[in-house]
């Protein structure tokens, strides 16, 4: 798991936190910074979810690639 998705998780969280209160008490500030945060944090969250995403994709055609050596080298042996 990238380390955007655990921030930008921590993020949310306390934005929408931070919203919720200034909701609670009518302090539009505290609940526009709050949204703000939410915003930020499922930004940063998506990152991650891209990084992770082309990681993995990275990761399957090195796979795909590497098996495809060994096939062929076993082929060449016979």
């Amino acid at each position: 798991m990238d380390k955007n998705i655990v921030k930008g998780t921590i993020d949310d969280v306390a934005g929408r936190a931070k919203r919720q209160v200034g909701e609670w008490t009518g302090d539009t500030n505290t609940q526009v910074a709050g949204a703000a945060q939410q915003v930020k944090g499922k930004a940063e969250k998506a990152w991650g979810t891209v990084k992770d995403a082309a990681l993995d994709a990275k990761n399957k055609a090195q796979q795909a690639h590497d098996k495809e050596q060994v096939e062929h080298a076993a082929s060449t042996h016979r």
